[in-house]
């Protein structure tokens, strides 16, 4: 697991993206995973921008999200696709055939299902990017989830609805369930590559790079992974306890020395 610690949110975003960049250079068909949450609007900004101001083509590439809501049709403002119509797919060349994104109005079982092979047809994914929640989870996979667990409907802890309330409407249908890519799904990712920012999180990265391997956290099953890299800012990085064995970035010099590396 490497882990990197950037400065500010920006940054984050900036190496981020990088690595998507590099990436689609090497393999121009690359296929990527993505995620919703407020930690991937910086890097899908900066996505935009390399692509409108440094010709960055997804024209090749195929997208898998992670997750989606049950219940809410596409065109409904808080489901995700939504979110990455409005904030990626739209202001970038991919293909809308090659979007992927949970079916969140089809019969559960059948939906998991369906995602599952889809992703296995396309070959896996090459990068997969991450957010983490407040309590570890990674996509909809809340603590007990299994670490070898496959696309399936997860029921939402009160915490997770809790944190997700202030996107709806008071009065307004929020979903308590929703589809999720598993975490044995997300570890056969060629690459994984998680974002986190904001002290709001310091404790779940603390736990998912210093804790015990645990279904508890389940973004620790990260750990298992022989690529993963985890990019966080400064305050997320408050409660870790060995910053001498990780990355960090303090001037312009070594942010540009992690982007062209």
């Amino acid at each position: 697991m490497q882990v990197i610690i950037a400065r500010s949110v920006a940054e984050v975003a900036v190496l981020g993206a990088a690595h998507c960049q590099r990436l689609i250079a090497q393999k121009p068909h690359a296929v990527l995973g993505l995620a919703t949450g407020s930690t991937p609007v910086a890097l899908y900004q900066q996505l935009i921008k390399l692509h409108r101001q440094a010709g960055l083509s997804f024209k090749q590439c195929r997208s898998f999200n992670l997750d989606e809501y049950i219940g809410l049709a596409p065109e409904h403002p808080q489901s995700y696709r939504y979110f990455m119509q409005s904030h990626l797919f739209e202001h970038i060349d991919i293909k809308q055939r090659h979007t992927y994104v949970p079916d969140g109005l089809m019969a559960a079982s059948a939906a998991a299902a369906n995602y599952e092979q889809l992703i296995q047809r396309a070959g896996g994914i090459d990068l997969q990017i991450l957010g983490v929640g407040r309590n570890g989870h990674i996509g909809f996979n809340e603590p007990s989830s299994s670490l070898v667990s496959r696309t399936r409907i997860k029921t939402l802890t009160c915490a997770t609805i809790a944190d997700n309330q202030r996107f709806f409407k008071p009065g307004e249908f929020q979903p308590s369930l929703a589809i999720t890519m598993g975490i044995g799904t997300i570890l056969q990712a060629q690459k994984i590559l998680l974002l986190a920012t904001g002290a709001t999180k310091a404790k779940a990265v603390k736990d998912l790079i210093e804790g015990p391997l645990s279904a508890s956290c389940p973004a620790s099953a990260l750990q298992m992974h022989a690529n993963s890299i985890i990019i966080i800012d400064t305050e997320a990085a408050a409660d870790l306890q060995h910053t001498e064995y990780y990355q960090q970035v303090k001037t312009e010099t070594e942010l540009l020395e992690n982007i062209n590396d």
